[in-house]
């Protein structure tokens, strides 16, 4: 028994050993103005949450820690010694779909110059510590069969989820460019502020980094007051556009404030906050700048504006540059009609449709990823809408479903879609 121990214990070793130096880190060096997101980002590691935490622990830094221009740091991919024959083989993996992607990520990187020679001639196979390491399974909590839909009231209809790796949006750190006084600085603790508007669940706000401190962010959610917006009356239960908007648009604003952006939510409903019900309750007291919305159409457009463009001077004054506003609606369509994630922009406006289509990007990224063979068709195009013909900050006006297609309602139905709606807005925002 004692020798079987033994021989057990050496075999554990020698299996460490062997996999241990089958393969090393690749490390890099940090170039002026590099935080580690932007770092991160080059290689491509910067959506997986796992590369993050990987990369500061392989370089033994704190989660607070500053990049500094020209030391060198490891980073999140493995380099394995290509043997020729196939990159299964070479990785010890038969998976065919991860030799593909991992095949694609070496020939991207060759063409983005992050590598100056293919794996086959160098040798050298670069692997994503996240395509290895991960768990890209869905997560439970984004599973909904048909037998829970039946215990959310939607029993005929199999609801269809955004499944995301960052949940928790506090995990994902935004790039920084940082002065030398800033590198050098000691980490700073994290700080916490509370904000009623998000509701009891969500007031507590912890201040993660401060990285979108000179960003201000105008969140206005379509409707509200005398007008619900597009609505879904024959749902068994009535869904209301506003409502649906606004609760993204909260979480929208809190992941930015987690960040230190400048956040000004312009239509506010004090007693709903963020709420993680299926089914909203449509109600008619929202607020804009302290006051009722008008019944006038036009009226409540105009109010909006003006409120929006005169914080935008306020702020501008005050020496804040970099402004963007964020307008969210659900739309309506044909019931038989799906709407995924659209956008509109200003025809002459350079930031918005910069904008728009980093958001649009993100979100194909994340539908490649987790509805692999769906394809994802939002668009993007220009269109003279008030808002956005006459709010003078950029503004991204985006379109997050349609109301009347029973697919499309599971996005906005469930709280976790609700917050993957938030969480990859605010990833194409902060490109």
């Amino acid at each position: 028994m004692y020798r079987f121990a033994i021989s057990a214990v050496i075999n554990i070793l020698l299996l460490v050993t062997t996999s241990s130096a089958s393969a090393t880190y690749l490390k890099v060096t940090a170039e002026k103005g590099d935080g580690v997101y932007s770092l991160l980002r080059k290689y491509k590691l910067a959506d997986e949450y796992c590369n993050i935490q990987q990369f500061y622990k392989i370089n033994n830094l704190s989660a607070n820690a500053h990049l500094f221009s020209g030391e060198k740091y490891y980073i999140p991919v493995l380099i394995y010694d290509y043997n020729g024959r196939s990159i299964r083989s070479t990785i010890g993996n038969d998976d065919w779909d991860l030799a593909v992607s991992i095949q694609k990520y070496n020939e991207a990187m060759q063409s983005q110059g992050q590598r100056s020679h293919s794996y086959q001639a160098s040798k050298q196979l670069w692997v994503p510590f996240s395509s290895l390491y991960c768990n890209k399974s869905v997560p439970k909590e984004f599973v909904t069969d048909d037998k829970k839909a039946s215990d959310t009231k939607v029993a005929s209809q199999k609801l269809e989820n955004i499944p995301i790796a960052e949940t928790n949006i506090n995990k994902i750190e935004a790039e920084k460019v940082e002065t030398p006084e800033e590198k050098s600085a000691p980490p700073t603790k994290r700080t916490y502020e509370v904000d009623k508007l998000f509701g009891k669940a969500y007031e507590k706000i912890e201040v993660v980094d401060r990285s979108l401190k000179d960003k201000v962010f105008y969140i206005v959610s379509g409707h509200g007051g005398p007008d619900p917006g597009t609505m879904c009356e024959t749902c068994p239960s009535t869904l209301c556009e506003d409502e649906y908007a606004y609760d993204v648009a909260l979480r929208l604003a809190r992941n930015l404030r987690q960040h230190g952006a400048v956040v000004e939510i312009i239509i506010q409903d004090e007693d709903d906050g963020i709420r993680d019900d299926l089914y909203l309750k449509c109600d008619r007291d929202e607020r804009c700048n302290g006051q009722k919305l008008p019944y006038n159409q036009k009226r409540r457009l105009e109010q909006r504006v003006a409120h929006i463009n005169a914080l935008y001077l306020k702020h501008k004054k005050a020496g804040y540059k970099d402004h963007a506003v964020i307008a969210l609606h659900v739309d309506a369509a044909g019931k038989g009609t799906r709407k995924d994630v659209f956008f509109y922009h200003h025809e002459k406006s350079s930031r918005g449709k910069e904008l728009a289509h980093n958001i649009h990007d993100t979100f194909k990224s994340k539908y490649d990823r987790f509805q692999k063979g769906r394809g994802y068709k939002g668009t993007i195009r220009t269109r003279g809408l008030y808002m956005i013909n006459y709010t003078n900050p950029p503004i991204v006006y985006i379109e997050l479903a349609n109301i009347k297609n029973p697919q499309d309602q599971k996005r906005i139905l469930l709280n976790t879609n609700r917050q993957a709606l938030a969480n990859w807005i605010f990833q194409g925002v902060i490109k």
